[in-house]
């Protein structure tokens, strides 16, 4: 895999947040830690585009009922098995 390096400029109090993260959780580098946060959120914007548009396709995203936080869980359930599925992994 063919890397690039980025200019990244962090105040001085969340870089020893990160540090403390680093040490705390046994990752080698800030690099490695930064990598997982970030391929972390890519994961859960996914899963976010993943509810939506299971909201659509169930029609509440069109209808005036506002979604719960049952809903909400309950979609991001069915999103996760939905990408697991696609990516040949078993859930149960």
């Amino acid at each position: 895999m063919v890397t690039e390096m980025i200019t990244l400029k962090l105040e001085t109090n969340f870089l020893k947040d990160i540090d403390n993260a680093v040490k705390e959780r046994g990752f080698q580098s800030r690099t490695e830690f930064i990598r997982n946060a970030v391929r972390k959120q890519l994961a859960q914007q996914d899963i976010e585009l993943a509810i939506q548009k299971l909201a659509k396709l169930k029609g509440q995203a069109r209808s005036k009922r506002k979604i719960t936080e049952e809903d909400e869980h309950l979609m991001g359930e069915l999103a996760i098995r939905e990408l697991a599925r696609k990516k040949g992994i078993s859930l149960d």
